[in-house]
């Protein structure tokens, strides 16, 4: 998973690639086109996709983890659409998060999941092997 650097940015479609820091804002880049935007702390609120969690009923599950449950069980079980029913995102999420709090999960977290899998998986940020880890290479 290649996700460190991802972020979700209120007011704007889609997700982002963090370019720059500066004291007022972030320089962030679109992954598809690659044009950079600053967006001021004053108008949006960021969401870095590794902070993300779903919460169960015990606890909570990172969104990497989530993710990854999701590549592996793409072969067997097809993402549905982010569109779909209710009841089609609550039997996919029963399986994938067999433990997810129903009452704490609603329905606009299981479409924004859906879309942001699809989103990262279609630009090549997720994969099944797992990150290097760079202290150890030197």
């Amino acid at each position: 998973m290649n996700i460190k650097n991802i972020i979700a940015v209120s007011g704007l479609p889609g997700l982002f690639k963090i370019v720059s820091t500066k004291n007022n804002g972030l320089l962030v880049a679109d992954p598809d086109t690659g044009k950079t935007k600053f967006c001021s702390v004053r108008q949006h609120q960021f969401t870095p996709m590794e902070t993300v969690a779903i919460y169960t009923e015990d606890d909570t599950v990172a969104i990497d983890r989530v993710f990854k449950t999701m590549l592996d069980k793409q072969e067997e079980l097809a993402v549905p659409a982010a569109n779909a029913e209710h009841k089609e995102l609550q039997k996919y999420f029963s399986v994938i998060i067999p433990d997810y709090d129903r009452d704490k999960v609603f329905h606009s977290d299981m479409k924004k999941v859906i879309k942001w899998f699809n989103y990262l998986n279609d630009r090549g940020y997720l994969t099944a092997e797992p990150e290097k880890d760079h202290s150890e290479e030197e």
